[in-house]
């Protein structure tokens, strides 16, 4: 079917997706539902979103089914953000001319974004030499041996290397596509966006690719009756104690039960958590940076900038300027 993007502005931030032969159809699914979706809850679109393909007749992954009717690869040459090709058949080379498209919008400035083995056609393209990524676990040693190169991190569920981003897993696609919105256009539209995917608002980037009991074997254990309270009393001075002995359990405990289930340490939650409100909070027009912490639970605006400084990669000014009242309905940087 041909695409239809006749309601996006023509200013807004234009996200292509490279899809080849064999390509997953579950990463290709993430970023139609990220970044392809109209927004009429949110009244304004927020990408110009386009698939593309070097040949007009793409056999997915097994020969599941065929995509037709999408643009030709010369639409990724006009791409702000160009998603790579992915696919479980990592030793086999990448079309040249998929490699060459995205060399040239690696050169003239465009983001790049691999999801799982996406990872793989960016290495192949040469522009991750040097550079930070992650890549599904799975395929890791294969990926070290053939891109020595390349800083891979295993452990993490995705990396923003700045204007190439990559994701470990399928599910982190969705993970790392959230993160991207919430970069793009702040941490409000990024929670409206995960509301309408049914999928968590925030997993940060560096919790682990999988997790030791990925479904609590006693009920009891389950670590959501906590995590709502502590949401809750985000702007009491909680430490992990106080988690700890809301859940009945020792601190050591607390810690086994976050690595196991969420595969993050309660007090880097506890902080994402209150990184999460303090965006929302200056998006909504707080201005008062002190009162942003106080409400928060981060005690002072110093450490409220230090945090997002280093977590977020902008000062409380910064975001404020970029994503609070009055920013207006400005599309991603290009």
């Amino acid at each position: 079917m041909p695409q239809e993007s006749s309601h996006i502005a023509s200013d807004a931030h234009r996200v292509v997706v490279i899809v080849d032969e064999n390509s997953n159809p579950f990463e290709l699914g993430c970023a139609t539902e990220v970044f392809g979706l109209r927004r009429p809850e949110l009244g304004r679109d927020l990408y110009d979103f386009r698939l593309c393909s070097p040949e007009p007749r793409t056999l997915m992954r097994d020969g599941f089914f065929t995509l037709t009717g999408v643009a030709g690869l010369e639409a990724a040459d006009a791409a702000d953000t160009l998603i790579v090709p992915n696919r479980p058949d990592v030793e086999v080379p990448r079309r040249t001319a998929v490699l060459d498209a995205v060399r040239r919008a690696h050169a003239r400035g465009a983001r790049l974004v691999g999801f799982c083995s996406g990872a793989f056609t960016l290495a192949e393209a040469g522009v991750l030499d040097g550079r930070r990524a992650t890549a599904h676990w799975q395929w890791a040693d294969s990926f070290r041996a053939r891109f020595p190169s390349v800083r891979l991190e295993t452990d993490v569920l995705f990396v923003d290397d700045g204007d190439i981003l990559t994701a470990a897993g399928s599910a982190a696609a969705l993970d790392l596509g959230l993160h991207i919105v919430r970069r793009d256009h702040g941490a409000e539209v990024a929670n409206s966006v995960s509301r309408r995917l049914v999928f968590a608002a925030h997993r940060d980037g560096g919790q682990r690719q999988f997790v030791e009991r990925p479904v609590p074997e006693v009920p009891d254990e389950s670590l959501a009756p906590v995590l709502a309270w502590a949401q809750e009393h985000l702007d009491a001075p909680l430490t992990v104690s106080d988690l700890a002995a809301r859940a009945s359990v020792s601190a050591a405990t607390l810690h086994r039960r976050f690595q196991a289930q969420l595969g993050t340490t309660p007090l880097a939650w506890l902080t994402g958590e209150r990184l999460a409100l303090a965006c929302r909070l200056i998006e909504r027009g707080e201005s008062r940076f002190e009162a942003v912490a106080r409400h928060t639970g981060l005690g002072t605006a110093a450490n409220l900038r230090a945090l997002m400084r280093r977590r977020i990669g902008l000062t409380p000014l910064q975001y404020r300027h970029r994503f609070g009242p009055g920013a207006g309905s400005m599309s991603a940087t290009r």
